[in-house]
């Protein structure tokens, strides 16, 4: 009887440390995440969303002439891939919802949760062209 209650007081504490730990590493995975995203947005210049600002309208480098928002075919595998580690490369901090390949062969990577860029321009061979 004295064994039983034993194993599982013993059991009960391990649990206990085990969350404790685990909570301990989510606390420190979260706090690192943030600032080294909110470190690495300012460094590659990306405006983070805030609720009630308004989006920068600025283009930097190529934006391909035939671009408009909302054309050309979603793409997804190891060009889509690609694309997205390029794009997030050149400006982290934003999450990517679509990749879509472009009539002329370049990608639009269309990037969410930030105001500016929501799309970043990658070519053929996989490097930063523009971004609008």
């Amino acid at each position: 009887m004295f064994s039983r209650k034993l194993t599982k007081f013993v059991a009960a504490g391990a649990a206990a440390i085990a969350l404790a730990l685990g909570g301990l590493a989510i606390a420190n995975s979260s706090s690192t995440s943030s600032g080294s995203a909110s470190a690495n947005a300012a460094a590659a210049k990306v405006i983070p969303f805030h609720r009630g600002e308004p989006s920068a309208a600025k283009v930097v480098g190529q934006v391909p002439a035939t671009f408009k928002a909302g054309t050309g075919t979603i793409v997804t595998g190891t060009a889509a891939n690609a694309a997205k580690a390029a794009a997030l490369a050149a400006y982290p901090g934003g999450t990517v919802n679509r990749v879509v390949l472009l009539s002329n062969g370049d990608y639009n990577v269309h990037i969410i949760a930030v105001n500016w860029p929501h799309h970043v321009f990658v070519n053929s061979e996989f490097k930063v062209i523009g971004a609008e």
